[in-house]
């Protein structure tokens, strides 16, 4: 299954979702609720959130185990550089290997200083270059240090992220080559809310790849869609995470309908985000959704 999803990341359709672990030690609540609305039906695979803004989840190895063995397709279970060091994240990729976790997206992670852990420290024993350059050495017999295993692993297929906005797009160009001539097969975008900014990033993408090995020219994008329903989700992105463009025009819209009622506030938001994704979906088949787990939305998105 990892082939073929693989495959169609690089020649056909790409769909995956996002699944974020809850502060709790079950996740079987998260795949009854896909199973029930059927999910698994409209997506190539699922992607598994590790402690995102430093916050305490369920483990994101463990879920995606779960979810793969629930659904019989691949998860990308998210690998965050902040709370491991080079010999746990290596650890975690071997023993996942014999689970068949073979599809990782490598992240630097956000601050421990986010926590609601009181004192947390963050590791960051390197950015998410080097976990990706563990897996290339992992995928060819030998760990990081050059020590040959006593079995190499089944083909690891990793990926990793890119800023979706930038006032200097040759930044982002910059990064995205650095991530794939690490060895990343596709680099999995912040949300984009405009049909021009996923053009640009897949120019960008070209541009990076015109002169990297010829392993890395496979890599590809796969845009990220985050649905905004509500006008303060809206305002927050636009005003508070880096590297997210919202337009003017869907704040605009969603305050109009804000003024009219929760209703029509939701109906505006679910338009402008379904539109977008039908966009996208003819111009690059490859896309991200990231609902917080708000699968029913995901649902009407997807179907």
């Amino acid at each position: 299954m990892f082939e073929e999803l693989i495959n169609n990341l690089q020649n056909g359709k790409h769909i995956t979702l996002e699944t974020t672990p809850s502060h709790s030690p079950v996740f079987q609540p998260i795949i009854d609720k896909i199973k029930d609305l059927g999910l698994d039906k409209l997506v190539d695979g699922f992607s598994t959130t590790d402690n995102p803004l430093a916050k305490l989840k369920y483990s994101a190895i463990l879920a995606a185990i779960k979810l793969q063995n629930a659904f019989g397709k691949p998860v990308l279970a998210t690998m965050s550089m902040r709370d491991k060091n080079r010999i746990a994240l290596q650890s975690d990729l071997l023993g996942g290997n014999e689970f068949d976790i073979r599809t990782v997206l490598a992240l630097t992670g956000d601050s421990a200083a986010m926590s609601d852990q009181p004192n947390a420290k963050g590791v960051f024993d390197g950015n998410s270059s080097l976990l990706l350059d563990m897996v290339s050495c992992l995928n060819s017999g030998i760990d990081y240090a050059g020590k040959p295993l006593a079995v190499k692993p089944k083909p690891i297929y990793p990926f990793a992220v890119t800023n979706s906005f930038s006032n200097n797009p040759k930044n982002i160009e910059k990064k995205m080559r650095k991530k794939i001539e690490h060895g990343a097969v596709g680099l999995i975008s912040q949300p984009v809310y405009d049909l021009d900014n996923a053009k640009q990033l897949l120019e960008l993408l070209e541009n990076a790849k015109s002169d990297c090995c010829e392993s890395a020219q496979k890599a590809q994008l796969v845009i990220g869609i985050f649905p905004i329903t509500r006008l303060r989700t809206a305002q927050f992105l636009a005003s508070h995470v880096p590297g997210i463009h919202v337009p003017k025009i869907w704040i605009e819209s969603l305050r109009k309908a804000n003024e009219i009622s929760p209703e029509e506030e939701y109906k505006v938001g679910f338009e402008l985000s379904k539109n977008l994704f039908d966009d996208i979906m003819k111009l690059h088949p490859k896309v991200h959704l990231m609902t917080a787990n708000k699968f029913d939305l995901a649902k009407d998105i997807l179907s």
